[in-house]
């Protein structure tokens, strides 16, 4: 099942999570939440949002300096 859940702490922040969804969905579906509520100061990715067809791909970057 497809959850967006918004959390609300004393200080007035506002977290949003979502469950359910793989891939970059997550970002899309929620979208019009953080249009709603301003700038977002930070992004948590999870496991599932670098699903593809119920697969995990990682991609990985070497550093190229230094």
């Amino acid at each position: 099942m497809k959850q967006i859940i918004i959390d609300i702490t004393e200080e007035g922040e506002v977290k949003i999570e979502t469950r359910g969804f793989t891939g970059k969905s997550c970002v899309e579906e929620s979208r019009f939440l953080k249009e709603l509520l301003g700038k977002e100061l930070a992004r948590q990715l999870t496991a599932a949002y670098y699903q593809v067809d119920g697969k995990t791909c990682v991609k990985k970057h070497l550093p190229l300096c230094g």
